[in-house]
Formats: C-alpha cells, sequence, structure tokens
C-alpha cells in the first residue's frame, strides 16, 4: 500500500468519530494522539486566538508558530505579546530565507502588487514546509462557511500539500459562534477587527470592507487571487 494512502483509512473513521465533536474535543483527540508531533500555525485571527485559549486549557506545550512574511501589521505583532502575557504561550516567528530587505533587492522591488502567488510561496507557504518538518500534523483556524476551498476541507484530514494530517477543530464553527467565542472568554484579538478589517494577512495585500461584503473581500482586493495558497487543495501552488 503506498505511504500516502495509510492514513487515509484512519482519519476517514476519525473524522466520523468526530463529525459532532466540540473543538476542545477536537483538540484534546489531537494532543493525544499526536503528542509532541502536533504543532500549530497562527496568522493571529479570532478564530486561531480562540484555539490558542483552548489549548491554554488542554496543553500548553503544544508548539504554536506564525508565519511573520515581514509584512504583517504591528498589530498583528503586538497581539503576539498579548498572547504570551495571557496564557504563557510564546508564539513562535517563522521567517523566510531573506529578509524583506533583501528580498526586495533581489526582485527589484516588493513583488506583492505584480506577482502576489510567488509572493505568498515565498514568504508564507515555503516557510511553512520547513517548519513542519519532524511533525505528523498541523492545526488550523480555518471556518467551512470562509470559502469554497476551505468548505471542502475535513475536521480531520490528509494534508498532501505539506504531507501530514491537517486538523480544523473549528471547521464548522460560524463567525459568530467565533465572536461569542472571544467575547465571552475575553479572547485577545487583533484591534482591527473593530475597524473593519474581518480578515487580516500582510498590511500590503489587506484593506478594510464595506459593511454586509464578504468577510475575505478585503484581501487581495481587486484580484482573481482569494488564497494564500496554505489552505487550498491545489497542490499545484506549492
Amino acid at each position: 500500500m503506498a505511504t500516502e494512502l495509510i492514513p487515509a483509512i484512519d482519519l476517514a473513521r476519525a473524522n466520523r468519530l468526530l463529525a459532532d465533536a466540540k473543538p476542545q474535543e477536537i483538540l484534546r483527540w489531537a494532543v493525544e494522539t499526536y503528542g509532541s508531533k502536533l504543532t500549530m500555525a497562527t496568522a493571529f485571527g479570532p478564530e486561531g486566538c480562540t484555539i490558542i485559549h483552548m489549548l491554554a486549557e488542554i496543553d500548553r506545550s503544544v508548539r504554536v508558530f506564525n508565519l511573520d512574511t515581514g509584512y504583517q501589521f504591528a498589530e498583528t505583532l503586538e497581539l503576539r505579546d498579548r498572547i504570551a502575557q495571557r496564557y504563557g504561550i510564546e508564539v513562535e516567528y517563522v521567517r523566510a530565507r531573506q529578509t524583506v530587505a533583501e528580498y526586495e533587492a533581489d526582485n527589484g522591488g516588493p513583488i506583492y502588487g505584480t506577482d502576489p502567488d510567488r509572493c505568498c510561496r515565498d514568504r508564507k507557504i515555503n516557510p511553512l514546509n520547513a517548519a513542519v518538518e519532524g511533525y505528523d500534523a498541523w492545526i488550523s483556524a480555518i471556518r467551512a462557511d470562509q470559502s469554497s476551498h476551505r468548505a471542502r476541507a475535513d475536521v480531520v484530514g490528509w494534508d498532501a500539500k505539506f504531507g501530514l494530517v491537517k486538523i480544523n477543530p473549528l471547521l464548522k464553527w460560524t463567525k459568530r459562534d467565533v465572536w461569542a467565542f472571544v467575547v465571552t472568554n475575553e479572547v485577545p484579538y487583533n484591534p482591527l477587527h473593530d475597524q473593519g478589517y474581518p480578515s487580516i494577512g500582510c498590511w500590503p495585500c489587506t484593506r478594510a470592507v464595506n459593511h454586509g461584503d464578504d468577510e475575505r473581500a478585503g484581501r487581495w482586493a481587486g484580484q482573481a487571487k482569494t488564497e494564500c495558497g496554505l489552505h487550498s487543495l491545489d497542490s499545484s501552488q506549492l
């Protein structure tokens, strides 16, 4: 049997077992199943901060990292410090091989406006590949109602793009569910969310949206691009 097919059998069973599970139950299963081979990537969105809050109550030893592209908002970086103060969880920065200055010098300036897919690949996808080496599973904070790509995900699935299991504990939650949890539990969150930024990525490719707009309308506005590639099921974006 091909190696890549082995996890699919167990993961199908896991999905059945966790179909109606609460996010905390999914996270507890992940910690018990993968132990030190479990990691989490966060962009410090309300979903990611929600999961960090839950992990703080389940197992604070799970490694959590942020893909620091060099283009993040100051408010996003400051949130890392508030999370550390609140939960005692130090989110690790994972950075690309080159600094922004080196990268832009090699490319004749910034390329986020002319070739955003390559920028995301170089500053996010390639660093994530390196960050998950040696791990068996990673936690993401996607919700099925965020996009068509994410709607096709499973609670527990084989991520062929990065070669490990992907666990989505908030997959079946809505935006309202997340914010209800944030408010009730006083979870630290990015203040830009109160300024019209429902989804926050790198500052050059994120803008505020109008009331009633899709929550990801401010990401790569005016372009066909809707995902950085981390959560796309299209392996060609590697």
